[in-house]
């Protein structure tokens, strides 16, 4: 295991041609006018609409995995939301795991907000890069106190926590590195509630 003060992210390169970011609440009208259907793998990062990357057989394998081993932790009064979306002040991003407060029936007329999120995790092979950088970015403006990265390429986790919050380079300060003979202790509200071996993690 090991730790480190990470630099900031860099920005989004800005596109050759003219474009326009949407607001959260434009990116919901889509949706409620049919402009964009539960058949388009999007999600929306930063105010750009951006595509999902296609699963492979590993990263299915890892939800999976991961599925199984979080749910069996997962403490009363929190619940695990995979490949859900929760909502920011500017994205609306769709984590392959999140951990989020148990809402009592008639309060669920809104995603999840960040309030509400203790954990989001992301399963990366080809999107690592856009995982911690992009990801790791619009996370840590939320303030959601830990995102976790499911490796699968250098077969490790990491855990980035310390957000700075809204800023002009917002990030996460605090990266932890776990390997594959290793366990990852998942906090919850500031509580430690279990401790998940890495390997139970990948595929």
């Amino acid at each position: 295991m090991s730790s480190a003060t990470l630099p900031p992210p860099k920005p989004f390169e800005r596109p050759p041609v003219p474009v326009r970011r949407f607001t959260v609440g434009e990116y919901h009208q889509m949706g409620a006018t049919g402009l964009l259907t539960e058949r388009d793998r999007i999600e929306l990062l930063e105010g750009w609409i951006v595509p999902k990357m296609i699963q492979n057989l590993d990263h299915a394998l890892a939800i999976e995995n991961g599925q199984a081993a979080l749910q069996a932790v997962i403490p009363t009064g929190w619940r695990l939301r995979v490949q859900l979306p929760i909502t920011t002040l500017d994205s609306e991003p769709e984590p392959d795991f999140a951990i989020v407060r148990h809402r009592r029936k008639g309060r669920s007329h809104t995603h999840p907000l960040p309030a509400d999120v203790a954990l989001v995790i992301e399963v990366a092979d080809s999107s690592l890069s856009i995982d911690r950088r992009v990801k790791g970015r619009l996370y840590a403006r939320a303030s959601i106190p830990f995102y976790w990265i499911v490796n699968l390429i250098d077969r490790r986790v990491e855990v980035y926590s310390d957000a700075t919050g809204q800023g002009a380079e917002p990030a996460y300060q605090s990266r932890r590195l776990y390997g594959i003979r290793r366990s990852v202790p998942l906090m919850i509200a500031g509580r430690q509630v279990a401790s998940l071996p890495v390997r139970h993690l990948l595929s």
